[in-house]
């Protein structure tokens, strides 16, 4: 994020503001993890296939992993486009793609969808993210899942407690404005508990700080 918090500018586009060791420091979180989580709304802004380079694939082998973790996709609506880059790498060396979405998904996107992905629909108006992960755990023998936002998904997780590690990066600029998101997104309510961060890590190379923390839900506000 920016000095002044924001994750992105008002019109939400692709981070490009960070440093090339950034964008490594976000591969190799990625490729530390069983499953990679991205909300669907991010993922069409980014159009992101969320791989890992070929380096890093090798060393997951060599730790017992698959050559790439999971990717999965959150979306309540299910419209997701098909033709989007994640859906256009093979399974094989990219990771499967698996989507949590529910009955709402059009039966014109589920069609094609099923050919790309596996599908959890539920009954309900939104996916229950706790029982998303119990399903990863499972089913998949998930055991670690990093997700790459967007903010909205990150608050939700955030305010079931579903998110234990926050990884962090600090780049020197200054946006403003009240338009763009910072990490909880656009909301003006309180998060419904205040949530308590421990520094376990930090490091400043050139103008940027890469931050580490734990995370633990702690007193009502």
């Amino acid at each position: 994020m920016t000095v002044d918090g924001k994750i992105t500018t008002r019109n939400f586009s692709p981070v490009d503001f960070t440093s090339r060791e950034d964008k490594m420091h976000l591969f190799r979180q990625r490729a530390l993890a069983d499953a990679v989580l991205i909300g669907y709304k991010t993922l069409r802004l980014d159009n992101v296939r969320l791989g890992v380079p070929d380096e890093l694939r090798q060393a997951r082998r060599k730790r017992g992993q698959t050559p790439a973790p999971l990717r999965v996709i959150v979306s309540n609506e299910g419209k997701i486009d098909n033709r989007l880059k994640i859906f256009q790498s093979d399974p094989a060396t990219a990771g499967r793609v698996i989507i949590f979405s529910t009955r709402r998904m059009p039966k014109k996107f589920q069609t094609p969808l099923r050919r790309e992905a596996i599908l959890h629909l539920s009954k309900s108006e939104h996916v229950d993210l706790a029982g998303m992960l119990q399903t990863l755990r499972d089913e998949y023998k998930v055991r670690t899942v990093a997700c790459e936002g967007g903010a909205t998904l990150f608050r939700s997780l955030l305010e079931r407690g579903l998110i234990d590690q926050l990884n962090l990066t600090i780049a020197p600029y200054l946006f403003g404005g009240a338009g763009a998101p910072t990490l909880t997104g656009l909301s003006k309510r309180f998060l419904p508990a205040s949530v308590h961060c421990t520094l376990t890590g930090m490091r400043v190379i050139g103008d940027e700080c890469f931050l580490t923390y734990r995370i633990k839900p702690k007193s009502k506000l």
